[in-house]
């Protein structure tokens, strides 16, 4: 695992206050009538705005600057002119920018017009899923703690936690050790550390876990046909608390 130096972490904000500023105008424009291919456009052009590069583009061979994952469908959803939004969609945006040398990474999902009180549970618990995973990302701490409490907070709910995909740690390089699961024990895995940058993102369902990858080699959807949200911080771990580098207002 890969420690950051103080000069390293300010790199990082930097690279979080675009990724924070590109999602959430992007957000914002996730409207009925708009096409997800507009959307990913929109990003890729107030990156590059910012000084930045998108960090999805051509990673891996992925064909566009942002995820967008849209009602069953969990991560990895690649843009397209035929998907266009629909009112109550589940939109998941998962966006990563790369300023300095370093990478931020983020995701959110948000609801087209009001949405369903099903669609609209599922997101507000994912995303308080998230924030107990950062509660628990402090240094003193094991691995374990964080999937532990993102795994405690969607299964109290009723809900279930996606175990094929994981969190990372994040830097120079867009995926670094360790992987960071959500789910597990407390006080397994290993330590953390100050210095250490994860990202942090829950995937869960509303129905069961599993799930499975489309023809396009990129889109997973639950099996079950049910539906899905994604939240996304990039969060270093300090002395005084974790520390949210893709959080608002930064």
């Amino acid at each position: 695992m890969q420690l950051k130096s103080a000069d390293d972490l300010s790199r990082m904000r930097d690279a979080g206050r675009v990724v924070r500023a590109v999602l959430d105008e992007v957000a914002a424009a996730a409207v009925a009538g708009v096409s997800t291919a507009e959307l990913d456009r929109l990003a890729e052009a107030r990156t590059i705005e910012r000084g930045a590069v998108p960090a999805f583009k051509g990673y891996l061979g992925y064909p566009a600057s942002i995820c967008i994952s849209v009602n069953e469908e969990v991560v990895h959803g690649i843009p397209s002119e035929r998907r266009v939004l629909r009112d109550g969609d589940v939109v998941g945006l998962d966006f990563g920018a790369i300023l300095g040398g370093f990478h931020g990474d983020a995701a959110e999902t948000v609801l087209v017009g009001r949405g369903s009180p099903e669609a609209a549970r599922l997101v507000e618990t994912t995303r308080a899923a998230l924030g107990a995973g950062v509660e628990a990302a402090r240094a003193g701490g094991r691995l374990g703690d964080i999937g532990a409490a993102v795994q405690r907070t969607a299964e109290a709910a009723g809900y279930s936690v996606v175990r094929e995909f994981v969190g990372h740690g994040i830097g120079r390089k867009l995926h670094e050790p360790p992987q960071v699961p959500n789910f597990g024990a407390p006080g397994t895995g290993a330590w953390l550390r100050p210095g250490l940058v994860l990202a942090i993102e829950p995937m869960v369902n509303a129905g069961l876990p599993g799930v499975r990858t489309l023809e396009d080699g990129w889109t997973a959807v639950t099996e079950d046909g049910r539906l899905s949200a994604h939240f996304e911080h990039t969060v270093a771990i300090t002395e005084e608390g974790p520390e949210i580098l893709t959080r608002a207002g930064i």
